[in-house]
């Protein structure tokens, strides 16, 4: 089970400690010890199954063996209270095998360490506990001292620093979750305390296995019974309330499964015994919802807290949409367009509905909009409608750039959410009924933050404008509020793209807003605008230099370094300022002390701003460029032109500029972007990560983490949509049967016929087809197929996605004699309905081309839309032509006769007979068909049939079967 664990600690003389002993001990293995005169050996200790001395460039190859290097190391200390090494203890996920764990760790300790100067002693242990599951974890003794080729100088005390000692810790739970996500296993990773997450449990020490050894030796017994107490008493927190467990479980995520449930008892309690009675606390706890199973077959679970925050958002949310108070008269919506249009700007048809939706006189209203396609513009002009009318207009974003590009973009005076809750919480800047409230970036939104802002919207009788996309980046807390909202409520979207410049950029973005990432980053590709290099290093350093060369060929040009984490930004923004000292773009490095640690800035560079501050006019993501900076303070030109200077005393929140996160860039937009893909990505940050730009996007990667395109694009395509409780809403039935099994009351027969019921329905969706043969290129390209090549608008591709891919899990629940839950039923429901909005009887055509090729099923629900497309268009053709129809029933008549046939030779009686009566049902059936029949009478010589005078089709064919049938039996 992954669990977070990461500690740095110095080994000093003034504790009794020896580098080399503690080096021989982390390795297991003999040293001699020259400062003592002994050898120290470890050699009998088990576990260690990888050691490693690690060194930067430059060090002498001498310190490549261990007892030189640690003897070397202890030589160069003179005081008895010397300093002579920092270890690092991080925790390995036992999900992986011992080879991907030592990779796991190199890679972190050779970026993180080695690069920086440090040499680096990395032992990977794989011990095991008394119940033998493993519990791997790694050590890494740094030295303290920087290195060259005549071996150690001075001590580096940055090195020590508590900012950096951060600095790893949440790079290390960035690098295991991108590893994870990359291997794909499950389960993630957080750096963040309780304290930080909300959890009301304390804080623990992780005790590695070699340390649990240590009480009989005396040595860190209080740190080992600290342990143990925290362990000990946040286990008996949870068995007194095992809400606290619910709430710490569900703050991420809105469902969770019982393996979620032991990671967290595991790591709350403290031996079997109290693991034992934590998850039963948990399990008996009147906290505890069953959802039912997954489509991967897990028991889902949530806690009835969530479930009263979604109960509390929906009705919210109804309340809101259901007030008919805050209309814009006509007068007030034209006066606004006609003035935007004097500025230029005019409302393509889906702003304009846009507008006249979110205009309306409803308290709730919703807008999706793909990325790049003037959200903020068609929001300052709704703005002036609002204000035309008397309303004050406000705006909210989770994160302070979102917040000020909604300002920027649309003239909406806005704050960060959080700022907006603290206000109100401290009476001040109250909502009221004349006043709008505008949520920028809504998909990024958990349940519970959500449903706080619609309840205060809605106690103050104020409206609320909801805008975003929800297959952008996800809730960062639990649940899918947004999308939830707008598949109750409904919501206008807008699809035409204008951002990008170029028509098959704009299609490009369009394919990433619609799941069809593979098909984007294809198009790019064939465009010149996807680098592969041989490692990451080299992958990294090709887009600094591409960024670079644009950089002074178009100096006027905005453009971004993008990529997923904290560790890769640094890096980048490394890279990228040793080229402006390479031409001199630069002035003197000024050291100075940021929260994040010691930086070195220079008049010329780029400044990041990270935290709000209303003071200075800057919000967590605001960029500038340095004019002047010492080591007490900083002036910098924002880009939007307003100039600020600050204190290192008064605001130390900055870093270099150069390179963001994507969760730093979404609602930005430049004119070209560098892009720098890692394994922990998915199609939300890619969909982000490419679709910031105007003109063009460079996407890098390292074969060495994607071995070919194809796996890049496996990676970029990965969905961690987040679900909500609702998504397994149970039936009636459903809780009637937890309520008796609650009460050990049985009821195994009405159990089995509803589940036979619902599994004999899904059956039933797909039953009596046929899979129809691939179609030849010719026909495939022929010009008959009217309107099967056409591009798909980008509504109906997702619309087409959304029914496969609820069709899909059906199917996998099929495939497992599994029922159909309540919410896959409802998602297929909600998905042909969607479908059907894009034209009559879509639906019905889908499921009819699925059920004959059901290869098309995947395909379609992984994006690639285009095959079912087709064949729905076929199938469309077939509906509406008698002679094709006709074709169709011969096929299939033909199909089935001869697998009745090969039943009855095999001695598969009761099939044959089972078949019979499907044939004679169809037969039966023709005379609702009347084109059909006709067309199926000119074809009788090729179902074998004479037609006598006076009879049908269907009885022709119903006497066919029963002839056959009593001529067989009398030659018996």
């Amino acid at each position: 089970m992954a669990i977070y664990h990461f500690s740095a600690k110095v080994i000093s003389r003034a504790n009794g400690s020896s580098a080399v002993a503690s080096a021989a001990y982390r390795s297991a293995s003999e040293l001699h010890d020259d400062r003592l005169g002994r050898d120290h050996d470890f050699s009998n200790k088990a576990g260690v199954i990888h050691s490693e001395v690690m060194l930067p460039e430059g060090a002498p190859e001498r310190l490549n063996e261990r007892a030189a290097l640690w003897n070397e190391v202890e030589a160069g200390e003179k005081r008895k209270d010397a300093q002579l090494a920092r270890e690092v203890e991080f925790s390995i996920p036992r999900e992986m095998s011992e080879r991907q764990g030592v990779q796991l760790a190199r890679d972190f300790v050779e970026r993180e360490f080695v690069k920086r100067g440090m040499v680096a002693d990395l032992n990977v242990h794989w011990d095991k506990a008394k119940d033998g599951s493993p519990k791997p974890h790694a050590h890494v003794m740094l030295a303290m001292r920087e290195v060259g080729p005549d071996g150690f100088g001075k001590k580096v005390r940055d090195w020590n620093s508590t900012e950096l000692l951060k600095e790893w810790r949440e790079a290390w739970a960035a690098h295991v979750n991108e590893r994870m996500a990359e291997l794909g296993l499950e389960g993630r990773i957080d750096h963040r305390s309780y304290e930080a997450q909300g959890i009301e449990l304390e804080p623990q020490h992780k005790i590695g296995p070699a340390a649990s050894r240590r009480p009989g030796q005396g040595l860190e017994a209080e740190r080992i019974e600290d342990h143990a107490r925290i362990a000990r008493d946040n286990g008996e927190k949870i068995v007194a309330n095992a809400s606290i467990a619910l709430d710490g479980i569900t703050r991420q995520q809105a469902t969770f499964t019982t393996r979620d449930l032991a990671v967290f008892a595991f790591r709350h309690s403290d031996g079997k015994e109290q693991f034992d009675r934590v998850m039963s606390a948990v399990r008996a706890s009147p906290e505890l919802v069953a959802l039912g199973k997954d489509g991967r077959d897990q028991e889902r679970f949530t806690s009835r807290d969530m479930i009263a925050v979604e109960g509390r958002l929906e009705r919210a949310g109804d309340e809101l949409a259901g007030r008919a108070e805050h209309g814009v008269a006509d007068r007030q919506r034209e006066r606004a367009t006609a003035k935007a249009e004097g500025r230029g700007l005019v409302l393509s048809a889906e702003q304009r509905d846009a507008f006249d939706h979110i205009t309306g006189k409803e308290g709730l209203a919703a807008v999706v909009g793909y990325a790049g396609t003037g959200k903020s513009a068609m929001l300052g002009v709704a703005r002036e409608a609002w204000e035309g009318q008397g309303y004050t207009v406000r705006g909210g974003a989770l994160s302070g750039i979102a917040a000020e590009n909604l300002e920027g973009g649309s003239g909406i005076s806005s704050r960060t959410i959080a700022s907006l809750e603290h206000a109100w919480g401290q009476g001040r800047e109250q909502l009221g009924p004349r006043d709008v409230l505008v949520v920028d970036e809504a998909g990024m939104i958990g349940s519970r933050q959500m449903e706080r802002v619609l309840s205060h919207a809605r106690d103050a009788g104020a409206k609320v404008v909801l805008v975003g996309d929800p297959e952008q980046l996800q809730a960062i807390e639990a649940g899918a509020a947004f999308r939830s909202i707008t598949e109750r409520h409904g919501a206008a979207e807008i699809a035409e793209v204008r951002r990008q410049r170029e028509d098959w950029q704009k299609e490009a973005t369009r394919q990433l807003a619609t799941g069809r990432t593979g098909e984007a980053i294809h198009v790019y590709d064939a465009h010149g605008m996807v680098q592969a290099a041989d490692t990451r290093e080299q992958a990294r350093a090709e887009l600094v230099d591409g960024w670079d060369r644009q950089r002074q060929a178009e100096p006027d040009r905005s453009r971004v370094i993008l990529t997923h984490t904290n560790a890769e930004v640094r890096e980048l923004n490394e890279e990228a300022r040793g080229r402006l000292r390479a031409t001199g773009d630069l002035g003197e490095d000024v050291a100075f002390a940021t929260e994040r640690g010691a930086r070195d800035f220079a008049a010329g560079d780029r400044l990041m701003f990270l935290r709000n501050e209303r003071s200075l006019g800057v919000k967590n993501g605001t960029l500038g460029t340095i004019e002047r900076v010492t080591p007490e303070g900083v002036s910098v030109r924002l880009d939007g032109g307003q100039r600020v200077a600050f204190e290192a005393k008064d605001y130390a929140h900055v870093d270099h500029g150069y390179a963001a996160t994507f969760h730093k860039s979404q609602g930005v937009t430049v004119d070209r972007a560098h892009v720098l893909a890692t394994p922990g990505m998915d199609r939300h940050s890619a969909y982000v990560g490419l679709s910031r730009h105007r003109d063009g996007v460079q996407l890098h990667y390292g074969r060495d983490d994607f071995a070919d395109q194809r796996q890049l694009v496996r990676a970029l395509s990965r969905d961690r949509g987040k679900d909500m409780a609702a998504d397994y809403a149970p039936t009636d039935q459903d809780r009637a049967r937890a309520f008796a099994e609650r009460r050990e009351i049985r009821f195994p027969e009405l159990a089995r016929q509803v589940v036979e019921k619902v599994r004999d329905k899904a059956r039933g969706m797909f039953a009596g087809f046929r899979p129809k043969p691939a179609a030849t290129p010719e026909k495939a390209t022929s010009p008959e197929r009217v309107g099967a090549d056409r591009p798909l608008a980008p509504s109906q591709a997702k619309a087409i996605e959304r029914y496969a891919r609820a069709a899909a899990d059906i199917g996998r629940m099929r495939a497992k004699d599994l029922p159909v839950l309540p919410h896959q039923a409802q998602a297929l429901e909600k998905a042909g309905a969607a479908l059907d909005s894009t034209r009559p009887d879509a639906a019905r055509d889908l499921a009819s081309a699925l059920a004959r090729d059901p290869r098309l099923t995947e395909q379609a629900a992984a994006g690639n839309t285009a095959g079912a497309a087709r064949a729905m268009a076929e199938e469309a053709r077939v509906r509406t032509d008698p002679e094709l129809r006709a074709g169709r029933f011969v096929e299939s008549w033909r199909a089935m006769q001869r697998d009745r046939a090969g039943m009855e030779r095999a001695g598969d009686k009761a099939g044959a007979e089972r078949l019979r009566g499907r044939m004679e049902k169809l037969a039966g059936g023709l005379h609702r068909d009347p084109q059909l029949e006709s067309a199926l009478a000119r074809r009788a010589p090729e179902l074998e049939l004479k037609m006598e005078r006076g009879r049908s089709i269907g009885q022709e064919l119903a006497q066919q079967i029963g002839g056959r049938d009593r001529d067989r039996g009398m030659s018996l």
